[in-house]
């Protein structure tokens, strides 16, 4: 199987299974999903969901946010991981909105990684949710399904995983492609005993064949 015929099989099977696939953190605007993002890294989203609520009530907008404290922003994400360095992201992010981007949250994958907190995957995921760009986040989910089914089979780290995507995936499709990989990775492929009997992506997944999952 050549690897064009790969990528439009897993196409095909996930359009018809997961035709609307779309990211699990709850936000309103694009300065909320910013602030979810951020406190996603090595976090669940379930737990982002139930403290972003009382955040978004107590800073609403990222005007807010950068008049706020140190330790009011701990203190509402305290049960989030790294919660000293992501509250120091937050009210360096939120400043930077104001003072350099107007309290608008910029489109551009290079610019948006000028603002504390913000790497290259939480620039993408803001450029493909918000702005439905052909950008690629790979976290953990994305570079572990794409090397399993045989997407990446070469790709050593999450940029050469994320170069190796984009130039596969049909650009209009790299933002459904970005939500596909995670959610397969989040409820079928996991880390430790992917579900393979509830795959229907066997017949063609490299791990499987090799592993005899």
């Amino acid at each position: 199987m050549t690897k064009k015929e790969k990528y439009n099989k897993i196409i095909s099977y996930f359009s018809s299974s997961m035709p609307n696939p779309e990211t699990e953190l709850n936000y309103s605007s694009p300065y909320e999903l910013l602030v979810a993002v951020i406190l996603s890294a090595q976090c669940t989203d379930k737990r982002v969901n139930m403290v972003t609520p009382p955040f978004f009530d107590r800073f609403p907008t990222a005007e807010s946010l950068a008049t706020g404290s140190i330790e009011e922003i701990f203190d509402l994400i305290r049960s989030i991981s790294y919660p000293n360095n992501k509250a120091k992201h937050l009210l360096g992010m939120a400043q930077m909105l104001i003072t350099k981007f107007e309290g608008e949250v910029p489109s551009d994958v290079d610019v948006l990684q000028q603002l504390p907190g913000v790497g290259r995957k939480t620039a993408n995921v803001i450029a493909s949710v918000v702005f439905n760009k052909p950008a690629m986040a790979v976290d953990t989910h994305v570079f572990r399904v794409s090397k399993r089914l045989g997407l990446t089979p070469n790709a050593k780290n999450p940029l050469e995983t994320e170069k190796e995507l984009v130039k596969n995936f049909p650009e209009e499709l790299i933002p459904k492609a970005h939500h596909w990989l995670i959610l397969h990775g989040r409820y079928t492929c996991f880390a430790r005993k992917p579900n393979c009997k509830e795959c229907g992506l066997t017949s063609i997944c490299s791990f499987y064949k090799e592993k005899g999952a």
